[in-house]
C-alpha cells in the first residue's frame, strides 16, 4: 500500500480536532446549533492554517445523517465527504478553473437539488485566482443562491477578491496557529504513529512550520524519513540547517562581551553549515524577548525559547533596556532582508552594529560599514547629497535634531482622513520622494542622525501631497515612533536634508494601510469616494 503523507492521514475529522482557530470553530458550532446557516462563507488566511480542512468539516456538518452540526464520521454522507466521493460536495480549484465559462457551467448546475445530502456545498479554493469576468458572473448566484446551496470560498490573498464578492459572504480570518497548539497536535499524531520525539525537536518543527499545521506535518514527514521513529534535536538541526539553542545563547553572549572576531568567526561557521540567516535572526529575537520577560516578570512559564536556567544565566549579562536596543537593530535588519541580494553581508553589518552598540568606544565599525555599503553609484549619489546638503545647511539641520523617544503623546489620523488623503494624493510627488528615499542609506551610520535615518528607511512613502507625507511600516512599533510628537520635527528635518522639501509627516502600519486601501476600493467601485481638495484637509501635526 502506498505511503500516505501525515497531513493527509491526519486531517481533522471533527471541529474538536482542529488545531487553533477556536474563534472560528466556536462561531460555526453556535451557528449550526441555532440553524443560522449562511449561504456563502469566505475563509481567508495564510497557507496551511486549515481553510480547506474547515470547509470539508462544514460540508460534513451540513450533511451528517445525525443532524446539522454533527460529524459522526460513520454515516454514508460523512464517509463520502472524507474520501472525496460525495456527489453534493464539489471542490473547485480556481487556479485552473478561473474563467467565465467554468463559472457559467457551475451556475447552470447550482439549480439542481442535492442527490445524497441536505445541501450542495461548493468549495472554491484559491478563489482570488478567478478573473474579473468570472467574479462578475458569480455575483448574482452568490447573492441569491438556491436554498439548498452553500458556497465556501477559500483564499490566501483576500485583498485580490473584489469587494462585491467579499460583501456577500460571511468572512472568517484564519490566523497562524500557535506553536503550542502545533506541538500538542504533533504529540498526538506521534503517539498514534509510535514515534518518539524529544521536546526541543518538537519545538523546532513547530517553529519551522511558522504557524501552518500542514507545513508542520510535512516537516515531520521529512524528519521521520531522515531519522526513523526516534527523533532528536540534532536530527532536525542537521536536516534543516538550524543552530542549537546553546549555540545561539553563546552567540548572544559573545556579542554582549564585544568579542568581534569570535562573533564574525561564528557567523561564518553558521553560513558554512547552511544555517538560514532569516530564521537565525528570528531565533535571536525570541531569545532576547525571553530575557526581557524573565527580567521583568520572573515567570519562567511565559518563556518561548529558553528554559528557566538558561534565562536566569543570561539576566546577569544583559538587562531589559540593552536587550530591547538589540531587538530594535535586529528588527530593522528583518525589514531590509527582502531588499538585498546578499543577506550574509547585511547580517555581518548588523552584527557589527550590535557590537558597536555594546561598545560605544569601538569605532572600527565606521571603517567597515562604508566599504560594504558604498559602491560607485552610491558614491555618486553621496556627492550629489553633499552638494545638496550645503544648500540645505546640513550642519545647521543636524545640530537641531534631538534624540528619538519611544513614548509620550502621538499624532493620529482617522481612516476617513486617510481615504481623503488617498483621493488627493500626488503620485508624481510620491514617486519622486521614493527615489530620494534611497539617500537615507548614506546617513544610517551617521553618529548623530543614524537612528533617525534608519527609522525612516524602514518605512516607505505611501501617500503624499504638498502638505503631508504618510509613511507605511511593517510594524506598528515603528509607525508609533514616527508619530510621537517629540520625534516629528527632527524626522521632518531629516526628510528636508535628503529631499529639500519641508513637509509634515505621519506613519501607519501595514494593517492600517490594508484596511484603508480596501475601504478606498469599495467606495471607488460604488462611486462614493469623497469629493475633496487639498484645502479641505486640515493637517494638525502637534509636534511643532
Amino acid at each position: 500500500m502506498a505511503y500516505k503523507a501525515l497531513y493527509r492521514t491526519y486531517r481533522p475529522s471533527t471541529f474538536e480536532e482542529v488545531a487553533g482557530q477556536q474563534h472560528i470553530v466556536k462561531t460555526l458550532q453556535n451557528a449550526f446549533a441555532t440553524n443560522k446557516i449562511a449561504h456563502a462563507y469566505l475563509f481567508c488566511g495564510p497557507r496551511g492554517t486549515g481553510k480547506t480542512s474547515m470547509a470539508k468539516l462544514v460540508a460534513k456538518a451540513l450533511n451528517c445523517e445525525e443532524g446539522i452540526g454533527h460529524q459522526c464520521n460513520k454515516c454514508s454522507n460523512c464517509l463520502a465527504v472524507i474520501d472525496g466521493s460525495h456527489p453534493d460536495v464539489i471542490e473547485i480549484d480556481a487556479a485552473s478553473n478561473n474563467g467565465v465559462d467554468e463559472v457559467r457551467d457551475l451556475i447552470e448546475k447550482v439549480k439542481y437539488s442535492p442527490i445524497k445530502g441536505r445541501y450542495k456545498v461548493y468549495i472554491i479554493d484559491e478563489v482570488h485566482m478567478m478573473t474579473s469576468g468570472a467574479f462578475n458572473a458569480l455575483l448574482k448566484t452568490l447573492e441569491e443562491p438556491p436554498a439548498h446551496v452553500v458556497f465556501i470560498l477559500a483564499t490566501t490573498d483576500v485583498h485580490k477578491v473584489i469587494p462585491t464578492i467579499v460583501s456577500r459572504c460571511q468572512r472568517y480570518d484564519f490566523s497562524k496557529v500557535d506553536e503550542i497548539d502545533i506541538i500538542n497536535r504533533l504529540k498526538t499524531i506521534f503517539t498514534t504513529e509510535g514515534i518518539t520525539c524529544d521536546d526541543t525537536a518538537l519545538q523546532n518543527i513547530a517553529s519551522l512550520a511558522d504557524g501552518g499545521v500542514r507545513d508542520a506535518l510535512s516537516i515531520a514527514d521529512q524528519v521521520i524519513a531522515y531519522s526513523g521513529n526516534t527523533i532528536y534535536e540534532k536530527d532536525v538541526e542537521e536536516l534543516f540547517g538550524l543552530a542549537s539553542i546553546e549555540k545561539k545563547i553563546d552567540f548572544i553572549l559573545q556579542i554582549i562581551h564585544g568579542n568581534t572576531k569570535t562573533v564574525l568567526d561564528k557567523m561564518n561557521k553558521f553560513i558554512e553549515a547552511g544555517i538560514d540567516i532569516k530564521r537565525l535572526t528570528n531565533d535571536l529575537l525570541d531569545i532576547l524577548k525571553d530575557i526581557i520577560i524573565i527580567n521583568d516578570t520572573g515567570d519562567a512559564n511565559l518563556l518561548l525559547k529558553l528554559n528557566k536556567d538558561q534565562a536566569i544565566s543570561l539576566i546577569d549579562q544583559i538587562n531589559s533596556s540593552e536587550a530591547l536596543d538589540m531587538i530594535n537593530i535586529l528588527l530593522e535588519a528583518q525589514s531590509e532582508y527582502r531588499y538585498v541580494n546578499n543577506i550574509s553581508s547585511l547580517f555581518q553589518i548588523v552584527l557589527l552594529k550590535l557590537l558597536n552598540s555594546k561598545n560605544p568606544d569601538n569605532h572600527k565599525i565606521k571603517e567597515v560599514i562604508p566599504a560594504v555599503k558604498l559602491n560607485e553609484q552610491d558614491k555618486m549619489q553621496k556627492t550629489q547629497i553633499d552638494s545638496q546638503s550645503k544648500e540645505n545647511n546640513e550642519e545647521d539641520i543636524i545640530s537641531q535634531i534631538t534624540p528619538l523617544v519611544s513614548n509620550g503623546e502621538k499624532n493620529s489620523l482617522s481612516e476617513e482622513t486617510l481615504i481623503k488623503l488617498m483621493v488627493i494624493g500626488d503620485k508624481e510627488m510620491k514617486l519622486a520622494m521614493i527615489e530620494k528615499w534611497k539617500n537615507l542609506e548614506l546617513y544610517k551610520m551617521h553618529p548623530n542622525i543614524g537612528p533617525h535615518a534608519t527609522l525612516l528607511a524602514s518605512g516607505r512613502p505611501y501617500i503624499m501631497n504638498s502638505k503631508l507625507l504618510v509613511l507605511e511600516y511593517q510594524f506598528s512599533y515603528d509607525a508609533e515612533k514616527v508619530n510621537y510628537f517629540a520625534n516629528q520635527i527632527s524626522l521632518a528635518k531629516i526628510i528636508k536634508l535628503i529631499s529639500g522639501i519641508d513637509i509634515n509627516l505621519y506613519a501607519i502600519c501595514r494593517n492600517e494601510s490594508y484596511d484603508a486601501s480596501r475601504k478606498f476600493m469599495e467606495l471607488r467601485q460604488l462611486s462614493k469616494l469623497p469629493r475633496v481638495t487639498l484645502e479641505d484637509i486640515e493637517i494638525n501635526i502637534k509636534g511643532e
